[in-house]
């Protein structure tokens, strides 16, 4: 495929990824205009309040200033306060996509041109939203507008990108200067790089699959508690379907702060409150049904979730040093080490993305602390995973001796 063409198509499609984000936000919204509403109010108000949820899940903040009347029926306050947590549903959808938009460039032979391609076209689309979203209630920051969304897509292509050319056997490629620096380093301790970067991405989507398996069973045990707050709401059907697909944009959010809690650390619904295996302090919440899911204390079985990293992190470590061709004891703590820092680094950006201010008053602090998860997950991955990297390389050993 030509570099033209391959600029053409991922410009196209990254435009798609902005559109179909964008009317996930919208559709919902466009009915309940047309149903609760009669069409009778300016369609205006809805856009904005879609390009905003949009934005805001692929980490946009959006500033709110609610009048008198407003704050006074809310019972919040008149001053300006910043949205800035993530409703990670829409970041991961655009990661998805652009996964597919990295793949074809890397079939193509021109990932760079791709890259660059679809990250200006999401920049002007997210800018043009941020620009036409701003209202006297919620105006998002344009300038983030024209960072956080083509880093979000410029992500998920990258990751695509190396899929494909890990997939076709070619592997990654750095051009230039770097990469004759990366090919002087011996190839054991290559290797035990790669092999790091590979067992950190595993040791945190299995944390993240039991995360989801964890969410999952929460549901469906509190699944009285959830139709009992949808019923309290009474949203009608197309506000309960507006507010189950919010609900389904947040269950990323749900997941990375249930990873937070079998780490330790937990997270927060509030200042001043705590949700984690060592204790559970919660005040008031919001009537947002996902959060019935949230225990209102330790469950009894709650500390062995703590075991989670601990197991993933041995077995990663143990199977990529058996695995291993060469190398030395060096290489094998490399291997260990890097591992538990690769899966910290990842889990914390991910705890950090997932918080923010959620309102105003003791709403600003809600999630995860992403420094604290990220030091914990390097710990409680990383020391099991170099543990488990120093028996696979004494159990080499002693067969290659037998």
């Amino acid at each position: 495929m030509k570099r033209s063409t391959t600029v053409l198509l991922s410009a196209l499609e990254a435009f798609v990824i902005v559109a179909v984000g964008f009317g996930a936000a919208l559709v919902p919204l466009t009915l309940l205009w047309a149903t609760t509403f009669g069409l009778a109010v300016d369609f205006g108000a809805f856009w904005r309040t879609a390009a905003d949820v949009w934005l805001l899940g692929n980490g946009v903040d959006v500033v709110v200033r609610f009048d008198e009347a407003t704050a006074l029926s809310l019972g919040a306050t008149t001053e300006a306060f910043t949205l800035s947590i993530a409703a990670l549903g829409f970041a991961v959808l655009t990661v998805l996509l652009a996964a597919r938009v990295g793949r074809r460039a890397a079939e193509a032979g021109h990932i760079l041109a791709g890259l660059v391609s679809g990250v200006v076209v999401v920049a002007a689309f997210a800018a043009l939203l941020g620009l036409t979203a701003g209202s006297a209630v919620a105006s998002p920051v344009v300038v983030q507008a024209l960072i956080f969304p083509p880093l979000v897509f410029a992500g998920g292509f990258l990751l695509g990108a190396i899929a494909e050319q890990r997939r076709s056997a070619t592997g990654l490629e750095v051009p230039g200067l770097l990469g004759d620096r990366l090919a002087d380093i011996p190839s054991a301790v290559r290797s035990a790089i790669a092999d790091a970067a590979r067992g950190g991405g595993v040791a945190v989507s299995g944390i993240l699959a039991v995360s989801a398996a964890v969410v999952g069973v929460l549901i469906l045990a509190d699944y009285a508690t959830l139709a009992s707050l949808y019923q309290t709401l009474q949203a009608g059907i197309v506000g309960g379907l507006a507010l189950t697909l919010a609900q389904l944009a947040l269950l990323p959010n749900a997941i990375v702060w249930t990873a937070s809690w079998l780490l330790g650390p937990g997270f927060a619904l509030g200042t001043g409150t705590t949700v984690s295996p060592g204790g559970t302090v919660i005040g008031p919440l919001p009537g947002i049904p996902l959060l019935g899911i949230v225990p209102s204390e330790t469950p009894a079985v709650g500390l062995f979730g703590l075991l989670v990293p601990v197991v993933l992190g041995f077995a990663v470590g143990y199977v990529l040093e058996r695995r291993a061709v060469d190398g030395t004891w060096l290489t094998t703590a490399l291997r260990g080490v890097g591992i538990g820092l690769v899966a910290g680094v990842l889990l914390g950006l991910l705890a950090w993305w997932s918080s923010g201010a959620a309102g105003p008053g003791r709403l600003v602090d809600v999630g995860p602390d992403g420094l604290i998860v990220g030091a914990v997950a390097a710990a409680a991955v990383g020391v099991p995973a170099l543990l488990g990297s120093v028996s696979a390389r004494a159990t080499n050993r002693v067969s290659s001796t037998l």
